[in-house]
């Protein structure tokens, strides 16, 4: 029988690739490049963006071949290291399963895209007055929401070994 952790993670990393592609489909194929639509005046946008490097662009200027290295081994090497976290963790442990996942999700999301178009697609852009977020995806909020539970998970168990000790 599979363990309960496992069939979680399944469930979850196939709704952030699908939902994250779902959308990224309808941005690249509605979209013009650099097109934006107003959401909510002065505050969101949908503006579909190439994003070529990292999380807020870092690495968009590096070396083509370096970018492409790295961009493509990565993420491989990050789910190795999420599936060999998880083994490791409680079939009872609901947050950190869900983390691992999460990010697990988000990371093959954005390498679906780098591997389709060298790129990956952008589109959620926040901005107050001449203040612009760098744009982002469903994939990148469901890292960056994995990794926060990550870090409560670890900021609870630690609190839970001092009261332990105590």
């Amino acid at each position: 029988m599979i363990p309960r952790k496992y069939l979680i993670l399944v469930s979850i990393v196939g709704f952030v690739i699908a939902l994250d592609q779902a959308s990224k489909l309808f941005i690249h194929t509605q979209f013009a490049l650099s097109e934006s639509f107003n959401v909510i005046p002065d505050f969101f946008d949908f503006t579909y963006i190439r994003n070529k490097g990292a999380a807020f662009g870092i690495l968009r200027n590096s070396h083509e071949s370096f970018r492409k290295i790295f961009f493509l081994t990565m993420p491989p090497v990050a789910i190795g290291i999420i599936l060999m976290m998880l083994k490791s963790v409680p079939d009872n442990d609901k947050l950190q399963i869900t983390a691992l996942s999460l990010v697990f999700g988000g990371a093959i999301g954005n390498y679906i895209d780098r591997i389709r178009f060298d790129y990956v697609i952008d589109f959620l852009d926040f901005h107050i007055g001449t203040y612009v977020w760098p744009a982002f995806n469903v994939a990148d909020i469901s890292i960056v929401v994995g990794v926060g539970l990550l870090f409560l998970s670890a900021f609870q168990q630690s609190k839970n070994e001092a009261q332990a000790a105590s």
